[in-house]
């Protein structure tokens, strides 16, 4: 069955509503699920189409099962080629991730993003994958203003090319199985020095992801399949 976002259950908007009556080409009394991405599906009944949206009657609620044991927060700089990022947002929600960051880094080569379209595609992945949360998805912050975030009860990892000693993400999470996780993924030139440093000083313990060199998406959907696995 078709699944349809809505902050308020009882009520479907009208981007939803057009989908529903005009291609789906539900009628009144029709039935179809909904999500509220805040974890709960509702079975719901088509009550009155309006002008602003559709008025749904709740006919049963349920809370999503497979959820994640804890939260997993990806921080990646936005890349230069604007396709692979949301890429990486839409793959980085169906595998199962609670929330993505965009971070302005020293070497980042895109300086905004459309946030407006960023969400779209959040709910879109999330609808496609049959899931009841909606990850939180942060607009850009520079790094330094990032690094002022207190990250309690949260393990946290620094993924960069530097030659320094350095630990393989999966050996760190099965050392920390329990905890929420952060991961920080640099842009295609990769974190500087200083931004590494501090990283380092935060408390982020310095990770690779294997042999192989990632473009910056593949390396954020790895980290989203790793934390996803545990």
């Amino acid at each position: 069955m078709k699944l349809f976002y809505t902050p308020n259950p009882e009520f479907l908007s009208l981007e939803e509503t057009n989908h529903a009556k005009n291609v789906l080409r539900l009628t009144l009394q029709s039935t179809l699920e909904t999500t509220d991405g805040k974890g709960f599906f509702y079975n719901s009944k088509i009550v009155s189409y309006q002008k602003t949206g559709t008025i749904l009657q709740i006919l049963s609620q349920k809370k999503e099962i497979d959820t994640p044991k804890h939260k997993t927060h990806i921080a990646i700089s936005p890349t230069k080629n604007a396709d692979r990022i949301e890429w990486f947002v839409e793959k980085a929600i169906e595998i199962g991730i609670s929330e993505i960051t965009f971070l302005q880094c020293q070497h980042s080569e895109r300086k905004n993003i459309n946030l407006d379209r960023i969400d779209k595609i959040a709910i879109a992945a999330m609808k496609q994958s049959q899931k009841a949360n909606l990850p939180v998805i942060n607009n850009l912050i520079h790094i330094d203003d990032f690094m002022k975030f207190n990250f309690q009860n949260t393990s946290k990892y620094v993924a960069h090319l530097d030659n320094s000693n350095r630990y393989f993400l999966w050996d760190c999470i099965n050392q920390n199985p329990t905890t929420d996780k952060l991961i920080l993924i640099g842009p295609e030139g990769d974190f500087s020095t200083s931004e590494i440093h501090l990283a380092l000083s935060k408390g982020f313990e310095p990770v690779t992801l294997g042999k192989a060199r990632l473009r910056t998406e593949t390396a954020g959907v790895y980290a989203a399949t790793l934390f996803s696995i545990v």
